[in-house]
């Protein structure tokens, strides 16, 4: 009877994990996906944080601050989740929710209503006034 119940613990430790997991994966998948870029790049370990400067229109040299500098890693991260708030029309208190309640906010960016606003997009009409 034991054997049962332990078998049934650990199938929920694991079943329940991996689910967090796939959605957390779904949510950032559909995040790049709204950015134009490659959902499959939140995968790949490193170049999905490039993938991430990218979206918040961050310069590409971040990526080794991020990962080589310690503390000042955690700086430029969190600069990072603004960027891709910011990006996403959101505000900084959804960068607080992004920073400490990812498992939240990350769906709500990528299910949400939220649309990418790409300064490439706009048009450039100043240019014919000069």
């Amino acid at each position: 009877m034991n054997n049962v119940k332990l078998k049934r613990k650990t199938m929920t430790g694991l079943i329940l994990p991996l689910a967090f997991a796939i959605f957390i994966i779904a949510s950032i998948w559909k995040v790049f996906t709204k950015a134009g870029q490659p959902g499959w790049a939140c995968l790949v370990p490193i170049y999905n944080l490039y993938i991430m400067t990218v979206i918040a229109k961050k310069p590409a040299w971040w990526l080794a601050m991020i990962l080589l500098v310690p503390i000042a890693n955690i700086v430029f991260l969190i600069m990072l989740y603004n960027g891709i708030s910011k990006a996403f029309g959101k505000d900084s208190g959804f960068t607080v929710g992004l920073v400490l309640l990812g498992i939240v906010f990350w769906p709500i960016l990528g299910f949400g209503d939220a649309k990418y606003i790409d300064d490439q997009t706009k048009t450039n009409d100043n240019v014919l006034d000069a």
